[in-house]
């Protein structure tokens, strides 16, 4: 049985991607080359990997069970092959696909990663925003940047920094509504969901020893973070936002955090990736990067 490794990660990105013209675009390479490295490699196998009809095409449970075979030892053989190439230079070479959150990357992580990127100029860097949890192995990510407690413990995780979330609201609307002095005077007050992450409408603060939940309603219900600011200044509500949302907001005047004497949730960023044994020089070097970047929550700072 004969197979290249240009047919193989031609498999995956088909698979990731779900069309040959996405994986041609992704590779840079005509979709008839695609078709034919996906066909050679399925007569080599001996076993069809995408089912066909009307253009489009659906992986198999063959493929399936395949890519998750695959997937850890391509990934072996690209950090040996770089260790064997470029270990003995300081110069970090390759490709790193780094996905994060919307409102994190496009505030904070993009120019951090602009950095990087000026720093390593042989190295390039595939990055996408998206607030949905990706997995990483199954579509291709070297890292992820996640905000919250961590729940996948498959993947190595380092906590970059912390940070926290932060009740706020629009000074029109609290001069409405009036300035809050406990939590329970929140009780059937609207706010303003974040659909990804699972009852964020329901509220906790800690004052003393004691939690507290107030009795708050759904003013609407969006999949961002900078929505859910936008929304919270225009008025109709109040909002939940993470620290690196919130507080230049709030230092500019169009937010005004709410409750600030009670403890909120925690909310740590952590940078993830699957397990990589020797874990490349090129991926060592962007988490090392990120955690100084981001130590003691910069760069943003409380109000």
């Amino acid at each position: 049985m004969r197979y290249d490794l240009d047919q193989l990660e031609t498999f995956l990105a088909v698979l990731e991607l779900g069309t040959v013209t996405a994986a041609a675009a992704r590779l840079n390479l005509s979709k008839s080359v695609i078709s034919k490295r996906i066909s050679d490699l399925e007569l080599e196998l001996g076993t069809a990997l995408f089912r066909r009809n009307a253009g489009r095409i659906a992986p198999t449970e063959s493929a399936q069970r395949f890519a998750e075979r695959i997937r850890p030892a391509l990934a072996d053989l690209r950090s040996a092959a770089e260790a064997a190439a470029w270990g003995s230079t300081e110069q970090l070479r390759g490709t790193l696909s780094i996905a994060a959150p919307m409102s994190f990357g496009t505030l904070h992580l993009s120019l951090i990663l602009g950095q990087f990127a000026a720093q390593n100029p042989a190295l390039s860097l595939r990055i996408e925003y998206d607030d949905r949890t990706v997995d990483l192995a199954r579509e291709g990510f070297d890292l992820a940047v996640r905000i919250g407690p961590l729940q996948d413990s498959a993947l190595m995780a380092r906590k970059l920094c912390n940070d926290v979330s932060v009740a706020c609201a629009s000074p029109a609307y609290l001069d409405r509504h009036g300035r809050p002095e406990t939590p329970l005077d929140l009780t059937g007050q609207p706010v303003i969901g974040y659909s990804h992450m699972p009852n964020s409408t329901l509220w906790r603060f800690r004052t003393g020893r004691r939690d507290v939940h107030p009795a708050i309603r759904e003013a609407a219900m969006v999949n961002n973070g900078e929505t859910m600011r936008d929304l919270a200044i225009s008025g109709i509500g109040l909002a939940m936002l993470p620290g690196f949302i919130a507080f230049p907001a709030i230092a500019s005047g169009q937010l005004e955090q709410v409750l600030p004497e009670a403890t909120t949730r925690d909310m740590p960023i952590s940078a993830v990736w699957p397990h990589i044994h020797p874990m490349p020089a090129k991926l060592r070097a962007l988490i090392d990067f990120l955690a100084d970047e981001l130590a003691d929550g910069a760069p943003w700072k409380t109000p």
